[in-house]
Order: C-alpha cells, then structure tokens, then sequence
C-alpha cells in the first residue's frame, strides 16, 4: 500500500516486507539484499513522483543483526545501479527476540525539488505488475530504475507514479479521479508488488521517444471520458 507524507518542502515516504527473506518460515524464499533493495525501490520511486529526492534513510530491521549488513547492502546495490549515491542509512534492529519470519522497512526523507502539473500530459504503463516469485523470474519484465531517473532528468518524462499492490486500475483511479481502460497486454487489477511498473506521464512531443528509451513493455493508458 501506498504511503506518503508531504509536510511543506518536506517530503517522507515508505515502504516494508514480510514474510520475504531467508529464514525458513518465510512465505517467499529470497535474498535479504534482494528484499530491501526493491523495498527501497518503492520509497525512491514514491520520492520521483511526488518530485523529491532522498537525503536521509531509516532502515527498521525486524529480522535480526546479521541482517542488517545484507539489507545495507541491497540498498546501495539500488542506488548505484542507477548511478547516483545513496543518503546515509541509519535505523535499528531488533536483537532481543528472535523472530519466525523476515521484515523490514526503508523510509526516506527528501525534499520537493519541483511542483509537478499534471495537466496535458499523455499516460503510459512502463512495467509489468509482477508479485512474490514472479518478481525473481521475470526480472526483465520489471521497469528500470536507471531508465526511469534518466528518463526524469532530460524530461522524457514529466511525472511518474509507482504502481503498488492495488494494481494499476485502482493507482490510475486515485491519480486521475476516474476509470481507465487498455487493451489485452497488461491485466490493470492485479498486484504490481514492490513497483515493478509504473505509470508515466509524458509531454504529447516526447512520445515518439518513449519506446527507444524504455524498450518493448511500455503501454498506453486509455482514459473513460468525465461524467
């Protein structure tokens, strides 16, 4: 779910994980560097749409001190894949009980670079919505962070918004205050888990632009008319 505090120039977003990770009892079995490198994926990419930057991190460890080091690590393996560095992460973990399950959670802090207008903007769909396991096998499939920041700094996109596990349909609903509706390549009401597309919008004369930037699974938003 979607969560985002605006307080002034102030910007907080976040995002957390369960029951993912590698202890036994873990409902999906993956790699902690794995699991808080796309937690951190959502906050960041919640920072770009509300037009921010991340310049401080929490990280809350639920799962144990060993932990720690690996999610730090998944972390700065975002960030530097992107090409940019990363804020300075402090948090705690959780060292007195020991817990069955996996969980964690990345917030960051930024601050409003811009105003964003969404008016007169054409809206697409960058991404598939992938969940649990499909996340881990069909990678290719997922929208690139790098991608996305570059395509944001030369203004090949105007705004962007991260699709979560309402799916596509409800996240366009609340973006646009009405329905939406596409052909047959992207199911619009299943989960987009950890943001593994996003919508996109974009300037009527970048469009031509989108597919040689962003390759082959960007899609078109069809808008119902306003009652």
């Amino acid at each position: 779910m979607r969560h985002e505090l605006q307080m002034g120039e102030w910007v907080i977003t976040s995002d957390n994980s369960a029951a993912i990770g590698e202890k036994p009892h873990d409902v999906v079995a993956a790699s902690d560097k794995i699991t808080a490198k796309f937690a951190a994926r959502v906050a960041l990419l919640e920072q770009w749409a509300a037009g921010s930057d991340p310049e401080a991190m929490l990280l809350h460890n639920f799962s144990g001190e060993i932990q720690w080091n690996r999610y730090v690590e998944g972390i700065h393996e975002l960030f530097a894949e992107i090409g940019i560095e990363a804020p300075k992460i402090v948090g705690s973990s959780e060292t007195n009980m020991e817990t069955m399950q996996s969980g964690l959670a990345v917030t960051m802090l930024g601050r409003r670079r811009e105003e964003i207008n969404s008016e007169s903007l054409q809206w697409f769909i960058y991404g598939m919505p992938l969940v649990g396991k499909e996340v881990l096998e069909k990678r290719e499939q997922i929208a690139d962070m790098k991608k996305i920041y570059e395509a944001l700094r030369e203004g090949l996109a105007a705004q962007i918004w991260p699709v979560g596990s309402k799916g596509i349909a409800k996240e366009a609903e609340h973006l646009f205050g009405r329905k939406i509706s596409m052909a047959d390549e992207v199911d619009l009401e299943v989960s987009g888990g950890p943001a593994s597309c996003v919508l996109i919008g974009v300037r009527p004369e970048q469009i031509e632009s989108l597919k040689p930037h962003f390759g082959q699974y960007v899609f078109p938003l069809e808008m119902e008319a306003p009652r």
